[in-house]
């Protein structure tokens, strides 16, 4: 028989002194969902696969999970078809905040640590008490803020990866980033691939870097962030930070996923890091991508990103080089302005082989509290990295003014350039990737 305590209502859990884990399971048709369920809970709280002696019925009671929901997809009731071999269900399991502290290093080892190498459970969701919440504060900036910094209160930013990915020196690195801040460009970050390399301290690249992007500013009259990658070991971190802050540096950057969502919140929280903070999501593919085991996408590209404090956070558009469900891209979008109590909106940044061309389908369908990020787009154009710039910002403004991009054709050069080389997101595409 199933222990009772195991099972609580979600009506009746006290949200104050729960986090409540929604999981996807599937198993055999023989499956007893109920033991499974229980299973879990027990395995990821004070128990193992049989009672011990110590754990009396007091600390089962302030500290076991509890299952507050079995939601069997298709709901089967009265028999099971012959033609299944599996059975799928959505799981929800409250795991009391007294078993760990505020912090992600050990919450995942508890909603997704041993139970992660279980079979066919992926982590949909997490919900948190408002204490979390309070604790974990979100980020400084978020939307708001980097409008303010940047004063620019209505349009999407538009932001340049400078490329190529690596190799590059400080001063050619600063070369390319005053064509493209001077053509327009809101926001500059280094690649996810260089950080404080051998051949370009992240230091070296913010004096260099800075420096131009003063001259650019007065010239075209607003202002540049240079987000500069500081990813490294944690030890070295806050270092790097300093450093670059030091240096001049206006905005930094993270490879949150490798460097750890704890890691992050290092910078995010710190009182004399005073400058946005942009995260990159490589490795994200390692976590979610699996349809049946993992954490998804809207976990990893957005709730937790912007729990963790950071400001901005790239995400993989369906329309580039790396596919991403259509409404799966929306609903990551949609996690970063989504109302969570006191963490403030943050910033989706759809990228990875994004052109002038996407800029109509990205506005229409995400709204105007977006960044555009794009890299090849900009210093591949033919006309130079200013005119790719330049036709990032014509494309803004046309959509932004009620217009369809098709009926800017023959208005500016620079635009015309890029819909010659990579068309228009929705008419007859070229075939580019």
């Amino acid at each position: 028989m199933i222990d009772p305590i195991l099972f609580d209502s979600p009506d009746n859990i006290n949200r104050d002194k729960y986090i409540i884990a929604t999981y996807y399971v599937a198993g055999k048709k023989n499956i007893d969902s109920l033991k499974y369920a229980t299973s879990l809970a027990v395995e990821q709280s004070t128990g193992t696969w049989l009672q011990l002696p110590a754990e009396t019925s007091e600390l089962r009671k302030e500290h076991i999970a509890r299952v507050i929901g079995i939601y069997e997809v298709p709901n089967y009731s009265w028999e099971l078809p012959d033609d299944i071999s599996e059975r799928q269900f959505v799981v929800r399991i409250a795991f009391p905040t007294s078993n760990f502290t505020v912090q992600f290093v050990m919450l995942f080892t508890t909603v997704i640590g041993n139970i992660s190498s279980g079979g066919k459970l992926k982590l949909l969701d997490l919900e948190f008490p408002e204490v979390w919440l309070k604790a974990l504060k979100g980020p400084k900036y978020g939307v708001e803020g980097v409008r303010k910094l940047l004063n620019v209160p209505k349009r999407p930013l538009v932001n340049n990866m400078i490329k190529p990915c690596a190799g590059l020196t400080p001063e050619v690195t600063a070369e390319l980033a005053y064509e493209v801040a001077v053509g327009g460009t809101d926001i500059i970050k280094d690649d996810e691939l260089i950080s404080n390399a051998g051949y370009s301290a992240s230091e070296d690249r913010v004096k260099k870097v800075m420096e131009v992007l003063k001259r650019a500013d007065k010239e075209k009259g607003e202002k540049t962030l240079y987000a500069v990658n500081i990813t490294d070991r944690v030890d070295k971190l806050k270092e790097n930070a300093f450093k670059c802050l030091e240096a001049g540096a206006n905005c930094l950057m993270v490879n949150y996923l490798t460097i750890g969502f704890d890691a992050a919140r290092t910078l995010t929280e710190d009182p004399e890091i005073n400058v946005p903070i942009l995260a990159h999501s490589d490795f994200a593919g390692v976590i979610y991508e699996s349809a049946w085991s993992g954490i998804s996408a809207e976990l990893v590209k957005a709730k937790l990103p912007r729990l963790a404090g950071l400001d901005m956070t790239i995400i993989l558009s369906p329309y580039g080089k790396f596919p991403l469900i259509e409404d799966k891209f929306r609903q990551c979008c949609l996690g970063h302005s989504t109302p969570l109590k006191n963490i403030k909106r943050t910033w989706p940044m759809p990228g990875g082989g994004t052109h002038p061309g996407h800029t109509q389908v990205l506005m229409e369908k995400l709204g105007n509290d977006i960044i555009i990020a794009a890299g090849g787009a900009m210093h591949g154009h033919p006309m130079g990295a200013q005119a790719g710039a330049k036709a990032f910002r014509q494309a803004v403004n046309v959509v932004i003014n009620g217009e369809n991009l098709k009926d800017a054709k023959g208005r500016y050069k620079e635009l015309d350039t890029a819909f010659d080389k990579w068309g228009i997101v929705g008419e007859k595409q070229k075939n580019i990737y």
